[in-house]
């Protein structure tokens, strides 16, 4: 009987260990630093200015949650963005005002059932798909939507494209065959 409660202890005593080297293997794994997109407006007002990458997702969004868990976590794009990009990630069906560029918005049945709020219909065009992203400029305004998932080659593409300011100089087209020449 002793044996078995040692034996059991022993065996709880690992699993905690085990268990907790693999907590901290993963809390040590960097992870984009997500603001709110009020914040991230407010704190481009002050310097340095930086790109905002606005990501819209749903909650019942499979592929939302499969960039969250695969191309959001690679160290990449987390270091890219944490350097270059204020990041915002929005739920294109929340339920409350938000003020942007003088108006404010809301989402007009917010107990319905995936209704989208008008500032990610305004944010996309009315082109709704989930995830999609957006980058806004250093003044807060609207640079580019992009639809779908992307695995991280083609994310670092886009970010590095409207990061180091590419689009200014070059279109896209031209920028993406220079990149994969």
């Amino acid at each position: 009987m002793i044996s078995k409660f040692f034996s059991f202890i022993l065996i709880l005593a690992l699993s905690g260990f085990s268990l907790k080297s693999y907590s901290q293997e993963n809390d040590n794994k960097s992870a984009i630093e997500w603001q709110s997109f009020e914040s991230a407006i407010k704190d481009n007002e002050s310097y340095p200015r930086k790109k905002v990458f606005i990501d819209l997702y749903t909650d019942w969004c499979g592929w939302c949650k499969k960039m969250d868990a695969e191309t959001f976590v690679d160290e990449r794009v987390v270091n890219y963005m944490k350097n270059n990009f204020r990041a915002v990630k929005m739920d294109a069906e929340r339920k409350d005002t938000v003020a942007y560029m003088g108006h404010s918005f809301v989402n007009e049945n917010p107990n319905g059932r995936r209704n989208a709020h008008q500032l990610a219909v305004a944010l996309l065009n009315g082109r709704m798909s989930y995830p999609s992203y957006v980058i806004l400029d250093e003044q807060n305004n609207k640079l580019t939507q992009i639809p779908g998932y992307m695995k991280a080659p083609e994310l670092m593409m886009i970010l590095k494209y409207f990061g180091e300011n590419h689009h200014i100089e070059m279109s896209w087209e031209n920028y993406h065959k220079s990149q994969t020449e």
